[in-house]
């Protein structure tokens, strides 16, 4: 059968991957064509679009690319109807995926959704947009298939697949080799305005913590270059650039200094004690806090309802409130102890009996053979 998937970002990637790898073992004649990055390529998907050509977020940064964006809205339509897919996999991405979503309904395609958008959080009234438009929604996080059910909408509760990918990264190397000095792992995220307003400041910071390394995981999509502007403008020394191995800098770190997004998970999942941090352009983090219901913003938060790791949000990633909350992480046995405990309830919380790449395949197979 014919798939054709759409993932606009790194984590949709990695996900994607996983999900490729599972259709390719159910269904030995499968054809799929993607928008994604170089995991979905190894994994065996033909990629047309690249999601580091893709990855524009916030109200005015969209604004700004709305050319670009358009004529991405256009390329992916035309596309489609070339390759008729017998069904389509929305991977995350929600500004784009649900307007595409809408249209592929609308021309009589099977529509699957993997990674719900945070209707949850804000513009509640989008569940009857996904209801109308996609056939199976596939949802992550616990609270969710009982929020869609509210509204009368039969969701497939598959599991968080950063489980899965945790799992096989621990049984590679479980034991972490004991080091001279310790290390600080800095996240600064993957995109390009991400990475520019919150390097600078995580650099500021550790360059009071001179008794640790400092290791940067830089993004797959990123090129050293962006990484390296900003480093030459830091005072710190013990920096190393690492990339494509963030699990490999996470598992070696006593603390990290995380943005917030899919990565606090992961460095929950990994054992890691983090400090959450955000900033973004001051006109769309005015619109955000209008707009957004949610209590918090980093995963592990969001899980366990409850402010189990610190954020610092907009003003309060201040130099000096993130310099006092690294060393709460990296000094204060009760507080990391504290977060240990968290981690494991998020363990106990997400784990499932059955990969959850298996059950989207699954979902996602069956959706093409109804099709036919």
């Amino acid at each position: 059968m014919k798939y054709y998937i759409i993932a606009g970002e790194a984590s949709g990637d990695l996900h994607g991957s996983n999900v490729v790898k599972a259709l390719r073992r159910m269904d030995a004649q499968a054809e799929i064509r993607a928008w994604g990055g170089d995991l979905m390529a190894e994994a065996g998907a033909t990629i047309v679009k690249h999601y580091r050509d893709l990855a524009f977020m916030g109200f005015v940064e969209v604004m700004q690319h709305l050319g670009t964006i358009l004529s991405n809205i256009k390329f992916c339509k035309q596309d489609i109807t070339a390759f008729q897919p017998d069904v389509i996999l929305f991977v995350d991405y929600p500004g784009f995926n649900m307007r595409m979503a809408k249209w592929a309904f609308l021309q009589g395609y099977k529509t699957t959704y993997y990674i719900s958008p945070t209707v949850w959080a804000w513009k509640e009234n989008r569940v009857h947009h996904i209801h109308k438009y996609v056939h199976e929604m596939m949802v992550i996080l616990p609270f969710e298939e009982p929020f869609y059910a509210k509204y009368g909408y039969k969701v497939h509760y598959v599991g968080h697949p950063l489980v899965e990918v945790i799992e096989q990264e621990l049984q590679r190397n479980v034991l972490k080799e004991p080091a001279a000095r310790k290390t600080i792992a800095l996240l600064p995220g993957s995109r390009t305005q991400e990475i520019t307003k919150l390097l600078p400041v995580m650099l500021e910071v550790v360059a009071h913590f001179s008794d640790f390394d400092i290791v940067i995981a830089q993004a797959p999509g990123q090129e050293a270059d962006l990484y390296g502007s900003i480093l030459s403008a830091a005072s710190v020394k013990n920096v190393k650039l690492v990339k494509g191995k963030t699990y490999e800098v996470l598992k070696a770190a006593d603390a990290a200094i995380v943005t917030s997004g899919t990565a606090t998970l992961e460095t929950a999942l990994l054992g890691v004690p983090q400090v959450v941090v955000y900033k973004t352009n001051s006109l769309t983090y005015a619109i955000a806090r209008r707009l957004v219901k949610a209590k918090y913003i980093s995963l592990v938060n969001l899980i366990l309802d409850k402010p189990a790791v610190t954020e610092l949000i907009q003003d309060e990633c201040s130099v000096a409130r993130l310099h006092h909350e690294l060393q709460e992480i990296t000094q204060n046995g009760d507080n990391i102890d504290r977060m240990q405990t968290d981690y494991t309830r998020i363990w106990q919380m997400l784990a499932q009996e059955r990969k959850t790449s298996e059950r989207v395949a699954e979902i996602v197979i069956n959706a093409a053979r109804a099709r036919q």
